[in-house]
């Protein structure tokens, strides 16, 4: 474990060392913008040299958008307690112009650029435990990075939107409701925490069939609110979705089968669900559904967070 903090600490230290430009935003007028979409705003177009955007304390209440030609952003919380990112859209809500927003247009943070990095911060969608869907971080750009931050909402919490994607979250928070981890991203999950807030899903893969990995989760807690019994690990949005958990602990909110097939449809034939050797009250491999599986000690070497870190770099 330390020697993975390590290595992702060097990478977000040799980002900084190289910056050209750094940005402050303080909400009191202090810094050099009082929001975080002025200071996306002063990233150029078509960027090519790394800029980080420091963040004070507080709750940015904006619908926040970074462009895909401003890459090479590192964002940095004063806190990820009280450094906030916040917004409330959610489906069904009519946008300022007159739009009905839905699933693809209800993200508080949205990230088209590449190399997009991002530390001790909270995401946010706070439209209510009822809103319906209500995405907090839509994700798209390709070799994002996210350590020590935290995804809060209901449902749909954090889209892994672009199945060219590969993204990297290392000791976050995410909590939500309903499919609150879904996409089609290759997406790993180091030392996370993944918290339930309500008997239905953690995660809605939609991994393309040519991708080897969809998600996987490695060293992570599940946890969720003592009412619950009933949340499944995932359930298949598309055909071949993939999700492995490796070494997590598998809390006793977590249905003893442990996935869903999507209410009866066809997609869990191909889903590509699996285990290995996690603990904890719900992690019995002998209850899980037949059209899972526990994954050998060799299949699970190819699994190596190094080497997915390791790709990262070879291609900035």
């Amino acid at each position: 474990m330390k020697k993975i903090s390590f290595l992702l600490l060097l990478i977000f230290c040799v980002l900084a060392a190289c910056c050209q430009k750094q940005i402050t935003v303080v909400q009191d007028g202090s810094g050099d913008y009082r929001t975080v979409q002025e200071a996306f705003n002063a990233v150029p177009y078509n960027n090519k040299k790394p800029v980080t955007i420091i963040v004070g304390e507080g709750i940015y209440k904006e619908k926040l958008l970074l462009d895909s030609t401003k890459n090479f952003v590192t964002l940095i919380g004063a806190n990820k307690f009280t450094t906030i990112l916040t917004y409330d859209d959610h489906t069904g809500k009519i946008s300022p112009i007159g739009d009905s927003i839905n699933t693809r247009t209800s993200w508080s943070f949205k990230i088209l650029a590449d190399n997009f990095t991002a530390s001790n911060i909270t995401f946010q969608n706070d439209a209510g435990f009822s809103a319906g869907q209500a995405v907090a971080v839509e994700s798209d750009g390709d070799k994002a990075m996210f350590n020590n931050c935290r995804f809060i909402g209901n449902q749909d919490v954090l889209f892994t939107n672009n199945e060219k994607s590969r993204q990297y979250y290392q000791q976050c928070y995410i909590e939500g409701t309903t499919d609150f981890i879904f996409g089609s991203a290759t997406v790993w999950f180091e030392q996370c925490h993944i918290h339930s807030k309500k008997n239905s899903h953690v995660t809605a893969a939609s991994t393309p069939q040519e991708k080897k990995w969809g998600y996987v989760f490695n060293d992570c807690v599940l946890t969720g609110d003592t009412s619950l019994h009933n949340a499944s690990l995932g359930r298949p949005w598309r055909p071949y979705a993939a999700v492995v958990y490796i070494h997590c602990f598998i809390g006793e909110h977590i249905r003893a089968e442990g996935w869903s097939n999507w209410n009866n449809t066809d997609s869990y034939k191909t889903a590509r669900y699996a285990e290995y050797k996690n603990y904890g009250p719900s992690a019995d491999p002998a209850k899980r559904v037949n059209w899972s599986r526990q994954l050998t000690d060799e299949e699970a070497k190819e699994y190596n967070v190094r080497k997915f870190l390791s790709n990262f770099m070879l291609n900035k």
